[in-house]
């Protein structure tokens, strides 16, 4: 009788053991099946400046709304507010700005995004030819300066939406960058 309690205590050993070890493993691949959504759920989100207006943005339009994940001298130092200009059902325009109350004055202005549906009336589109993510042409146009700079901006069409980002002064390289964040979701 004795003998076969050991055993029977190895086997239960032997089974809890075994147990949890696959314990652990479900763990770890539960814990790594999270970290790979949340992951890609960062990676579709658009960049946290636009969470305020977005339900209004999305109740206003009908359009595709594309926006970027990435935003130049949104480090934290100062902080950037995204303020809606326009928004209908075909069109949306976006004020990037230093400032909650920025009008689009040269001091507290850093840029534009802007979308609105490809009509037979929508202009051809002009400047330089830039690739971008999913083999899409883009087209950049240099900032002027004058009394005041003018923004530099890229411009591409996707799915019957012409896109448009712009930064005040800003460089190929950084619109490039940006415009790539709001088109790969």
């Amino acid at each position: 009788m004795i003998l076969s309690f050991r055993n029977i205590s190895a086997v239960c050993v032997v089974f809890l053991l075994a147990s949890a070890s696959s314990f652990h493993k479900s763990a770890i691949a539960n814990t790594n099946n999270q970290l790979q959504l949340i992951a890609q759920q960062s990676k579709t989100q658009p960049h946290p400046v636009f969470k305020s207006i977005l339900p209004k943005l999305k109740q206003k339009t009908q359009i595709r709304i594309l926006l970027p994940k990435f935003i130049p001298e949104s480090d934290g130092e100062n902080p950037i507010y995204a303020i809606i200009e326009t928004a209908t059902q075909k069109r949306y325009d976006i004020l990037l700005g230093f400032s909650p109350a920025c009008t689009g004055g040269t001091a507290c202005r850093l840029g534009v995004l802007s979308a609105e549906a490809v009509t037979r009336k929508t202009p051809r589109l002009i400047g330089k030819r830039v690739s971008l993510a999913k083999s899409i042409t883009g087209y950049f146009v240099d900032f002027t300066c004058g009394a005041n700079c003018s923004d530099a901006t890229l411009t591409w069409r996707q799915q019957g939406v012409q896109y448009t980002v712009g930064l005040k002064a800003g460089d190929r390289t950084s619109l490039v960058k940006m415009a790539n964040s709001t088109i790969n979701p």
